[in-house]
């Protein structure tokens, strides 16, 4: 076993490196060579005391690099060689006889610069260094930056909560949540088992996307309501920050020091009942030796009930814990939730629709939210609804956006182009050969051609830009003069009732009218240039999967009607066949098939050759 207790926070952490690399090359043992390479990529320090001494650090790097990719692979954890710990033990002596309490860089150097066999050596006598070969060279130590020391691996009272931990009920306080629509069936079980006397810790299993962290969300807005049962009134949620307690985790058992901070904490808080939210739990049980006590110190708290635990993970992730640790789900009550289906979803992006059409100042179509539905359950497969359509319609609105503020996609292609045109005629400004003399009448006679077009663009883009921002504006403060004449209502201030309702609506309502129209006039029509359509979702499937629009739109009827044409243009001489598997496709989808069982079994006969 390692002892580190007599070496320096920088010395450590070399050595706690030359570990991880190891386990990282999955070599079998930590030898010296590992030190030395973590060492130079490391350290600044290392760095300047090898230049000093003659070895450029990039040339040790490549060395170290090409010795470490000569070792053998396959081992899932590398133990400590006889070797490299002699290398310790060397070090300490070295301690000692520079009279200094702990390892530093400086020992550690001069216990690697004995390394006279192996890699190590080899490396060195490379560049003539031999033992006691950066004796003069250690001053280096003093100029150089320090290596960047971690911070501690375990924190205590409210610089846990700071770190590693963030409050979600808060949160929900605050509006920062989306609203949540459905899954109340879900919700009302992640309730029951937290109301249970065993296992009371709910695991929710899903594919990324169908909404797991939405549904905890929903959890915390409903404690935050007070929407629960009398025990978790007043409860508090924490999201444990898994990617802050694995970052910078170097020694074995680091992961698992923070974690036992962390569940200590909130097991001994006082007052309401502290619920800890796990996100993607898989991510605990890290591969080799990183996080293998997890599931050790996360039973006890699980056993007792000291702590109640909420946790997602995906269906891999359960495999990947199971794993790792069968027993740690059995303190679990999990369950599987499943992507919604298309009319579900729909009821969801129509939810959360107004949010994003907030953000974008733009309107968003009941028929661009069912098109986003249909279009990303159809073409995008590979991710699950609703994410997939939440998805496609935020960047369907934020195209909508820049197309609006920013520069069309089509006047922004005009332009580029002729900045691209010019700069070749740049180029080409000094070649007098004859290939030089063509290109360049031929770019000048395009770049000729698009010149007073760009100039027209630009104009008409700059008053299409203005109308929209006036229509924008004027839209805000018709807005803000309803809100006032709601709140003089409410307040019986009757003069300035009657000054918005007489004065104010009335002319901005007239002067937005005014500018709607000079909007359309440059060809900025105030509703079609902001509103997003079915039109315009496919587009930006089109973008991500290459499909063609005019596809995307077709109706379902049209597309079962002319299937043998289609499929006889790519199989052609197979008219049985193709009509074969049209007309199996028709009766799946009319409903007139098992839906258990697949659409059709074809079976082609014929010899070699014949498609």
């Amino acid at each position: 076993m390692i002892r580190l207790e007599k070496f320096e926070p920088e010395a450590k952490q070399l050595v706690a490196g030359a570990q991880q690399l190891a386990d990282a090359r999955q070599h079998g043992e930590v030898i010296p060579l590992h030190l030395l390479a973590r060492a130079v990529e490391r350290s600044p320090a290392v760095g300047a005391v090898l230049k000093s001494a003659g070895a450029e650090p990039k040339a040790v790097v490549e060395l170290c690099e090409r010795a470490l990719g000569k070792l053998a692979r396959g081992a899932s954890v590398a133990y400590v060689s006889p070797r490299f710990a002699d290398l310790l033990d060397r070090a300490e002596r070295e301690a000692t006889r520079d009279h200094v309490d702990k390892v530093g860089l400086g020992q550690i150097l001069h216990a690697l610069a004995q390394e006279i066999r192996g890699p190590v050596g080899e490396i060195f006598a490379h560049f003539g260094i031999g033992p006691g070969g950066f004796r003069d060279h250690v001053g280096a130590l003093e100029q150089a930056p320090k290596l960047g020391t971690s911070p501690s691996p375990v924190a205590s009272g409210a610089a846990v909560e700071a770190e590693f931990l963030r409050d979600l009920v808060a949160d929900a306080r605050a509006a920062r949540f989306d609203p949540v629509i459905g899954r109340d069936a879900e919700l009302r079980r992640v309730l029951q088992i937290l109301e249970r006397r065993t296992k009371n810790h709910p695991l929710v299993v899903g594919e990324p996307g169908v909404g797991k962290t939405t549904l905890v969300r929903a959890l915390a807005r409903r404690i935050a309501q007070g929407d629960v049962p009398t025990r978790l009134a007043g409860a508090r949620m924490f999201e444990l920050d898994t990617g802050a307690l694995v970052a910078g985790a170097k020694l074995r058992g680091e992961i698992e020091q923070r974690l036992k901070a962390v569940t200590d904490r909130l097991a001994k808080s006082e007052g309401a009942e502290s619920i800890l939210v796990v996100e993607d739990l898989h991510t605990l049980f890290g591969t080799g030796v990183t996080g293998s006590g997890v599931g050790e110190l996360l039973k006890p708290h699980l056993s007792r009930g000291e702590l109640r635990i909420v946790a997602t993970t995906t269906a891999d992730g359960v495999q990947k814990i199971n794993e790792r640790d069968p027993a740690i789900l059995r303190r679990f009550a999990s369950f599987v939730l499943e992507p919604p289906s298309v009319d579900y979803a729909q009821s969801i992006l129509r939810g959360i629709a107004a949010r994003y059409e907030r953000h974008h100042h733009v309107g968003i179509s009941e028929g661009a939210i069912r098109t986003a539905v249909v279009l990303a359950k159809r073409y995008l497969g590979d991710r699950a609804l609703p994410d997939a359509a939440v998805d496609l319609l935020d960047e369907t609105a934020s195209k909508k956006r820049v197309e609006v503020d920013g520069v069309p996609a089509e006047v922004d292609a005009t332009m580029r182009r002729l900045e691209s045109l010019e700069t070749q005629l740049a180029g080409l400004a000094e070649d007098d050969t004859k290939l030089g003399v063509e290109t360049r009448n031929k770019l000048e006679a395009e770049a000729a051609e698009l010149r007073p077009k760009v100039v027209e663009l630009r104009h008409r883009l700059e008053a299409r830009r203005g109308v929209v921002v006036a229509v924008v504006g004027l839209k805000k403060e018709l807005a803000a003069a309803h809100e006032a004449r709601d709140r003089a209502r409410d307040e019986k201030s009757f003069a300035k009732l009657g000054e918005l309702e007489h004065v104010t609506i009335p002319d901005l309502t007239k002067r937005l009218a005014a500018a709607e129209k000079a909007a359309q006039d440059a060809g900025a029509g105030a509703v079609a240039a902001t509103l997003v359509t079915e039109a315009d979702v496919a587009a930006t499937v089109n973008e991500w999967t290459g499909i063609p629009v005019a596809k995307m739109l077709e109706g379902e009827a049209d597309k079962l009607l002319h299937m043998e044409k289609r499929l006889a243009q790519r199989v052609v001489g197979q008219d049985e066949a193709v009509g074969a598997v049209a007309r199996a496709v028709r009766r799946g989808r009319v409903g007139l098939r098992d839906p258990g069982k697949p659409i059709g079994s074809f079976l082609f006969l014929g010899p070699s050759g014949v498609g």
